[in-house]
This record gives C-alpha cells, structure tokens and sequence, in this order.
C-alpha cells in the first residue's frame, strides 16, 4: 500500500517515521511548504514536495497522512477524496463541524475510508480502561476527572486548549462509557503567550448520569496527563503518559452486608490492584488499525462521526464560555 504525508512539522515528522518503518507500507512521498521542514525527513522519504497535488499526481498514493494546521484541513481532505485516496486526518478533524460535516458527505459519497487522529484510544491503559469498565469492575459510573496539564508548547497551533487537547478527552469519555454528552458548562481563560484560550475548566453530564470534570491548560510546569474514573465499586486511575492503570477498590462491595438494589451503601477503603498494560508505540497502532481498515473494507476504530463529535462538543464547551451560560447537546 502507497502511502504519503501532507504536513512534515513535529507530528508530521512521527507520521512519516513510523510510515517508513512498516512492512506492509511504502512511504512514496512527503510534502511541505516549508523546505526546513522536509530536510529534516529526507532520511525517511527523499520523494520531498513543496506542492502536495504534485505530489499526489506524481506518487498516486493509497492513503495519505493529513498532518497540517486544522484550517487547511477541509481543501485538503476535499481535494484527495475526490482523487479517491483513503485519508487520515489529525485531530480535530477540521476547524468547524459545517466543514466536518462537508469531509463526511464527500467521502460517503465517494465510498472513501477517513478516520481522525484520536491517538489516546490506542493507549493500553485507555484499552483496558475500556475493557474492564465493559466487564462490569467499576459497577455504575459516577464521575470522570481528567487532567491534561502541562507547559505552553513550542509547536505552532492555529486554535487553543479547547480544540487542540480537550477533543482527546472528549473523545476517550465518549469511548470508555458508551455514552453521549447531555449538557456543557465552561469557563475558560487566556493568561499567556496566546490569541486562544489556554486554560479550561468544564463540567459535561453525560445521558448515563456520570459527571465529568475537565481541567485542561498549557500553563502548568508540570506535564499530566491523566483520567480517574469513579465508581459503585470503586476508582480507576490511568496515567496517558506511562500508560498505567490502576483499580482502587471499595471494600464494602465485597462484604456481606453489601446489595446496591437496597440502598444501604457505603464506600470502604479496598485493596489496590495494578493492571500490566503492554506498551507499545501509539501512532504505530493507530496507522496499523487505518491500513487494516482500508486493506479489509471495514470501520477504523475512530469513525468520521467520532471526529465530528469531538468537534461538535469542543465547540459547545466553547459556546458555554462565551455565553457563561449551560449548552444543550439535543443532536447528540
């Protein structure tokens, strides 16, 4: 399968390295409008472009990596669907849900596979989260606190915390609960070095009852990134950046006097348990699971429609800080 990357800055750079490791890939180009940036992957790809239709006319690529500010996101993933190329796009999938929306018209239309570039559902610790959520270890879902904090970065981004680092989490919520978002409220502030929000604090009720709490900012010295989910049966804890995860237990649900149908309930200090999550490279297992979905004619793991929520709830977390006001989440 040919394959080709359309923005070579920092994490286009990752998508042509793993690209040009895999077996059952053949990276056939790269394209930047900036020189500097494709000098510094000509040791994995010499096929450079400053043009990217250049390049898909020259290299008639399979799929092809959309990694360039969220912007040009929409002209470019237009322009390769109607070629017939399979795309991946970087999250978030465009900059408004009208462009997302048009993307997903053009693909259905032309039959093409797109998935966004949620990389944290390929996070074993995200994994098992999933999985024993799934399993009924955690009982009902009461509430989900992330945080993903860190220093301002030095990548150049056209949009603030909100679109650039909150979609993960959106997403992940979406994914390990099996559940929509009911209602948004949010506050968010711009303290340094930006033109965009760099600090959110946002509470989203989800349709299942469970509250979740996002504190998300680039003004933190110290970088985190992790999600505790709280349970009837006790607390999860897992850490993106080493990808862990932990169980908390609550004793009571293991004593005789426990039934959660009565109502008499407490919570119990428990034992601890650590989960031996296999580490792995992340956007190595997201390429892979784009390739096999293409290659196999079937669903990525993330959807178009996954993307497009993301989006879509990014952007009312966004109207609720405006308007410091509660959103309404009706379409979800």
């Amino acid at each position: 399968m040919k394959a080709c990357v359309i923005g070579a800055g920092m994490m286009g750079r990752n998508h042509i390295r793993v690209l040009s490791e895999m077996k059952d890939v053949d990276l056939v180009g790269i394209s930047d409008v900036f020189e500097e940036n494709l000098e510094r992957s000509k040791k994995y790809c010499s096929n450079a472009y400053l043009d990217y239709k250049e390049m898909i006319e020259k290299e008639k690529p399979d799929i092809v990596s959309i990694v360039t500010p969220t912007k040009l996101h929409k002209e470019i993933a237009l322009y390769l669907i109607d070629k017939g190329i399979n795309i991946l796009i970087e999250k978030p999938i465009a900059d408004t849900v009208e462009n997302a929306l048009e993307i997903k018209a053009a693909a259905l239309k032309k039959g093409i596979k797109v998935t966004v570039g949620h990389i944290e559902r390929f996070n074993p610790a995200v994994q098992e989260l999933k999985s024993e959520i799934e399993k009924g270890k955690l009982g009902k879902p009461y509430k989900i606190d992330v945080h993903r904090v860190g220093p301002f970065p030095a990548r150049i981004r056209d949009v603030g915390v909100v679109v650039d680092l909150a979609v993960h989490d959106i997403d992940i919520i979406r994914y390990i609960l099996g559940s929509e978002v009911d209602r948004i409220y949010a506050e968010v502030e711009r303290e340094i070095h930006t033109s965009n929000e760099d600090m959110l604090s946002a509470i989203l009720k989800m349709k299942n009852k469970t509250v979740c709490h996002l504190n998300i900012n680039w003004l933190t010295p110290k970088k985190e990134r992790k999600i505790h989910v709280t349970g009837e049966k006790g607390l999860f804890i897992a850490d993106y950046l080493n990808r862990s995860l932990y169980l908390y237990e609550n004793d009571y649900v293991n004593s005789e006097d426990y039934n959660s149908r009565t109502g008499n309930f407490t919570v119990n200090e428990g034992k601890m348990i650590k989960y031996n999550t296999q580490d792995h490279d992340l956007l190595e297992k997201e390429i892979q699971n784009f390739v096999d979905a293409v290659r196999n004619n079937k669903e990525p793991l993330v959807t178009i429609d996954d993307g497009i929520k993301a989006l879509d709830i990014a952007h009312k977390i966004l109207e609720s800080a405006n308007k410091h006001e509660v959103v309404r989440c009706l379409d979800n």
